[in-house]
């Protein structure tokens, strides 16, 4: 929650003036009490079970709409073997950095199959998807740089680009006009990264790649495009949102994704030309100084990229699944913004609305989760829905019903 007040004015309870670090820890924990105390409080509900498009929480069996298992993999068999095999091999971690003693063959072979998958020539993984951001951004630029970012981008990517010190110029979302107008201004002489998301993680809207990258070729700018819910998701085979838009391999010079969201491990990857990759494994601090994936992770992340690539179905599932769902809402009378992939913005207007109409769906076992301001615009707070290969028709149907009952209960939807 940010704010410019400078706590001078506010009173500890002891009287004593907070000072600003105070009075913003004072101001969160205020929210929380407030929420709690009016049974509103929805977050860090610790789950029982995880079972395909369910969810137990509290001994409560719930549909699963909050969570990024798009293609349904957790669980998967193989995937669940190659981890165990790795814990009986390596253990539960690799007591070292990447760079010293912690690298192992799984390692190895996880950016081999991440370079294969994404068509580029080598990869490296990171310990989170949040430090792969940061990380790279930092590495590739310095004070007389520039780095232009949507305005919709990840806050991971937001961090990246303030780390970097570099100048950092933000576009309006998706508008290219801005987008150009952004490269124009920059210095000629200095280096310039345009940084973007496939797939936005609040809105469920795709980047027009297609334009991103002609700007970035006329005004001679290297290109970052973060995958992480793009993969699995974007393109006939799940590849992406290069093969979303049948565009050629070496449109993007910088592929990342995360290991998170369709795959069910933890980590983040970035992939491209061999040369980028190795300056990025001496030069990334969150890779030179951080732990090593741990293994069974790394074997879970290999196998379940053998897995979408065996498995096609479960693409067309969620496809089918995703134009069902959004269909469905909007015959309801749903405002979804521009959503056309499983990240589903039902949108409330306030957070209180928002607040609310999670509450009524988790009371009839929906597992949604809201998302308010600041994280999104104030007047845009939502439901965000996610929709997975693991949803029946059926079930996705009674979900939307209990959505549009909440909506009318809360003034979002007539009665």
């Amino acid at each position: 929650m940010a704010s410019t007040h400078n706590g001078a004015d506010a009173d500890n309870g002891a009287g004593r003036s907070l000072n600003p670090i105070e009075w913003r820890i004072q101001q969160m924990n205020e929210r929380v009490r407030s929420a709690k105390e009016q049974d509103l409080y929805l977050y860090l509900q610790p789950a029982d079970k995880v079972n395909g498009a369910y969810v137990t929480i509290n001994g409560r069996n719930m549909l699963q709409f909050a969570s990024y298992a798009y293609l349904d993999l957790l669980g998967h068999p193989k995937i669940t073997a190659a981890a165990q095999a790795a814990l009986a091999e390596f253990g539960p971690g690799t007591h070292g950095v990447r760079v010293l003693a912690g690298t192992t063959r799984i390692h190895v072979e996880l950016e081999k199959k991440v370079a294969e998958f994404k068509h580029a020539e080598d990869a490296m993984v990171l310990s989170s998807g949040y430090v792969t951001n940061l990380g790279t951004i930092a590495a590739l630029l310095g004070r007389n740089d520039v780095v232009i970012s949507d305005k919709l981008n990840h806050a991971s990517i937001v961090d990246g680009c303030l780390l970097s010190r570099s100048k950092f110029v933000r576009f309006e979302h998706n508008d290219m006009e801005a987008l150009e107008k952004a490269l124009v201004e920059a210095p000629k002489r200095s280096g310039k990264l345009v940084v973007v998301d496939a797939v936005f993680s609040m809105d469920g809207d795709v980047i027009n790649l297609p334009e991103v990258v002609r700007l970035c070729r006329k005004h001679e700018a290297m290109l970052m495009v973060d995958e992480a819910h793009s993969v699995g998701v974007l393109g006939e085979t799940g590849h992406g949102i290069l093969e979303h838009f049948g565009m050629d391999e070496d449109a993007i010079d910088i592929k990342m994704g995360t290991l998170s969201k369709t795959i069910p491990a933890v980590g983040g990857y970035v992939a491209g030309k061999a040369d980028l990759v190795t300056y990025l494994k001496h030069t990334t601090r969150a890779f030179v100084f951080s732990a090593a994936l741990p293994p069974p992770a790394a074997a879970a992340a290999k196998a379940s990229f053998e897995v979408i690539e065996e498995e096609p179905q479960r693409i067309q599932k969620l496809r089918s699944n995703v134009n069902y769902f959004i269909q469905g809402l909007q015959e309801r009378g749903f405002n979804t913004l521009k959503s056309e992939t499983p990240i589903v913005p039902i949108i409330a207007g306030d957070d209180e609305r928002a607040w609310m109409m999670a509450k009524y769906s988790q009371d009839r076992d929906i597992f949604v989760l809201p998302v308010v301001s600041p994280a999104v615009p104030v007047g845009t707070s939502r439901l965000r829905a996610n929709v997975t290969a693991g949803h029946s028709l059926e079930e996705i149907e009674r979900a939307m019903d209990i959505f549009e009952a909440a909506g009318k209960a809360v003034g979002v939807l007539p009665e």
